[in-house]
């Protein structure tokens, strides 16, 4: 079954006996509901006593749902509690609620929230919609439309001011986002034998078409006789060769350079270093990052962005083979900086290299953001939800942090100290190895500082580097993680009133920024 999402700008009027609805809010928002807000949804199959019986019954441990007429209208309550480290959006109960409480047919969600969490909870009901199935006995009539409505309370309880209208451009930005999440969750849950770098050009370029840009492709030998020793030397022993894309985004009028980067390792089985059997299952993700920078890039793109833009994919496949890199090896990555493998498995950083070096030299990106399923030490530093960030600024680590809160993708710092942990890479024969001398040693911000090493530690520019390799995934689906967060980082770039609205002040001079780096 494919669902097809449309989100509306007020609330359509609808029998829940032909068209289930699903109600969901915070219980302090349910409250401030009248019935004749919502009766369009209700009516005739449910009374304003039932209606009003129904949010007094709601007590969410986390959450809670009550239904009012069958299985076929219900209302679910998100948890009351939110920690300063999570979403104000309840992000992630309100893509569990969807999941459990829609039933598969042509039907209605109507959000109940204030007007800051609109973005991030259109996010998190995409988010309960994967595109990619290959189970059978499925057919085109079995599509449903999920029509997507909301009802904007005011922050303030006490005044109970709701709104069920949300502009033409604030719902053609929900739509974009809603079909960038989709876009990346897809390419994640897609396995290789039918998501390899082949099939992951296609996507980069029909992008390219969807927005009328030309990628760059660099492919194969051309890599290695342009310099790309990390995404070649990863990705030279597949049957499909690796490859670097990049959409660019140039407006006239930009006067700022952004590069976001994503690792694209359509496989990984470790290289000669190979991964046992318990490990490699879902190493379909590993091009996780790369997925959510595509899927970001068509919506900011969509949403009228005012700089210059570049999405830069690092593809490649992490085989084994004759031709594969082995311990031991040297290469020269993109930045003229040699490299000792002494691990196969940790190629992500290797491709990533190469990556934001060409971000900065050829690029000329005075911002450079990568993002990447980088490290299983990831999920230990700062667990299933939060992605780890790492940077040389620290007005954009709480940037960053903002972002994360805002959106529902959420992030939170790990050390940036390269003066005390970049030797983990010491090298008797090259500039670096490739892995660290001590896996107990701040794993994830060693690797992150690998990829920065590349830059160098006195690049005047920001970086910023985004490892989520759990965020990526929840159970065996993917979540489209990044498309959020980064329209929302950026949204001050974007001409959308709504993604201005949330985005946090980027008003941060790179002249201070150089400043402010931390340098070994």
């Amino acid at each position: 079954m494919t669902t097809k999402l449309v989100f509306r700008s007020g609330l359509t009027k609808t029998d829940p006996h032909q068209n289930p609805v699903v109600i969901i809010g915070q219980v302090k928002h349910l409250s401030q509901l009248k019935f004749e807000d919502i009766k369009n949804k209700l009516e005739p199959r449910v009374t304003e006593d039932v209606f009003k019986v129904a949010v007094s019954s709601l007590h969410p441990s986390p959450t809670d749902s009550c239904s009012l007429y069958l299985n076929l209208a219900t209302m679910a309550a998100l948890p009351v509690k939110c920690s300063r480290h999570n979403t104000p959006s309840r992000a992630h109960a309100v893509t569990r609620l969807v999941q459990s409480c829609t039933i598969g047919v042509d039907e209605s969600i109507v959000m109940i929230c204030e007007r800051s969490d609109v973005y991030a909870s259109a996010c998190a009901i995409a988010r309960a919609f994967p595109l990619y199935s290959k189970k059978t006995g499925s057919s085109s009539s079995d599509n449903s439309t999920v029509s997507v409505e909301f009802i904007i309370v005011s922050s303030n309880s006490d005044n109970g001011d709701v709104s069920t209208e949300l502009t033409p451009e604030e719902v053609k930005v929900l739509d974009d986002a809603a079909s960038g999440v989709r876009l990346a969750a897809r390419i994640v849950d897609t396995p290789c034998n039918q998501m390899n770098v082949d099939h992951f050009l296609q996507e980069v370029q029909e992008v390219g078409r969807a927005l009328k840009i030309q990628p760059v492709i660099i492919r194969g030998e051309e890599l290695a006789e342009q310099g790309f020793g990390g995404i070649y030397g990863v990705g030279k022993a597949a049957v499909v060769p690796p490859a670097l894309a990049v959409l660019s985004h140039t407006p006239q009028g930009a006067h700022s350079t952004i590069a976001w980067v994503g690792k694209g390792i359509v496989y990984d089985t470790g290289g000669l270093s190979i991964k046992g059997k318990t490990a490699m299952p879902g190493m379909k993700r590993d091009c996780g990052g790369a997925a959510g920078i595509l899927g970001a890039f068509y919506a900011a793109v969509k949403a009228n962005f005012t700089q210059n833009l570049h999405a830069v994919f690092c593809l490649a496949e992490n085989a084994v083979g004759p031709n594969a890199t082995k311990p031991d090896d040297i290469h020269t990555l993109y930045s003229g900086r040699t490299v000792e493998i002494n691990n196969t498995d940790a190629e992500g950083r290797l491709v990533l290299s190469d990556g934001v070096s060409y971000a900065q030299k050829e690029l000329k990106a005075n911002v450079i953001l990568d993002m990447a399923t980088l490290t299983g030490a990831q999920g230990v530093a700062t667990g299933k939800y939060h992605a780890a960030l790492l940077t040389n600024n620290e007005d954009w680590e709480n940037i960053v942090m903002e972002a994360g809160l805002t959106s529902g993708d959420l992030v939170f710092p790990i050390p940036y100290c390269p003066e005390l942990h970049f030797s983990e890479f010491s090298s008797a024969v090259a500039d670096m190895k490739n892995s660290v001398a001590d896996r107990s040693n701040a794993q994830s911000s060693c690797a992150g500082l690998f990829i920065g090493a590349h830059l160098g530690f006195d690049y005047p520019g920001i970086w910023v580097h985004v490892d989520m390799a759990t965020p990526v995934h929840s159970g065996e689906r993917a979540t489209g993680y990044g498309v959020a967060l980064l329209t929302t980082l950026f949204g001050k770039y974007c001409k959308q009133p709504l993604l201005k609205s949330i985005a946090p002040d980027l008003d941060v001079k790179n002249e201070n920024a150089a400043k402010k780096q931390r340098k070994v």
